[in-house]
């Protein structure tokens, strides 16, 4: 996972809890609050750790009992040893296999988060994260009024809070830090809506950000 990546993954995090006041917030406040991102993200990372092991033994346990339970080791004699035998290829196993890829999703996922506190140490992912915070402090006004513009007559107030923190994070990228290319940011965005909202999240953001694209070209 590289550094920017990290940091928009962090800075969601520290965008979720900001409140009315996040315009009184210090340097040294939104360091306090990354520092506490990190810690979620870790322990999140942990957890899921412990479940991916959990559903890993327990589907090879499945496998050590289909394998004791087939007919061919039941008519071995008692303290023979299991011989390996086919498996079905049947709706369950296939459902359990589905499990298995899922799980490994998560495990991939914990090991970004893991890279990404690693990064973090670096200072590189950090820094990002509070350039963007100190930018949308500073803008937070206009990046707000053109989500309220381009919303399609939705209240910004009403919107769901984890899709205008990613949009929050996306136009300030687009609009007030320099040297980022609109497409990894509106790529970056949708990932983010796609892990931690929903398709039709990804859908509506691609069109405010695409409209805030268009608006501001040179």
């Amino acid at each position: 996972m590289q550094a920017r990546r990290a940091a928009r993954e962090l800075a969601l995090i520290l965008f979720s809890q900001f409140d009315k006041k996040f315009a009184q917030y210090n340097q040294a406040e939104f360091e306090d609050i990354i520092l506490k991102s990190v810690r979620t993200l870790t322990n999140n990372a942990i957890d899921e750790l412990k479940v991916c092991v959990g559903s890993i033994n327990a589907m090879k346990e499945y496998v050590d009992t289909y394998e004791a339970e087939s007919e061919t080791n039941l008519s071995r004699p008692m303290h023979a040893q299991n011989v390996p035998v086919p498996l079905p290829m049947t709706s369950d196993l296939s459902g359990r296999l589905e499990e298995l890829l899922n799980i490994s999703e998560k495990v991939v996922l914990a090991l970004e988060i893991a890279e990404m506190t690693a990064l973090e140490q670096t200072g590189d992912v950090k820094s990002y994260v509070l350039q963007i915070a100190s930018a949308f402090k500073e803008h937070s006004s206009e990046v707000d009024a053109l989500i309220q513009k381009f919303a399609r007559g939705w209240d910004i107030d009403r919107l769901v809070k984890i899709d205008k923190d990613i949009l929050r994070i996306a136009i300030t990228e687009l609009l007030f830090i320099e040297g980022v290319p609109s497409k990894v940011v509106v790529d970056e965005a949708l990932e983010l809506a796609k892990k931690y909202s929903t398709d039709d999240s990804a859908s509506f953001i691609n069109g405010i950000l695409g409209k805030v694209i268009d608006e501001n070209k040179d």
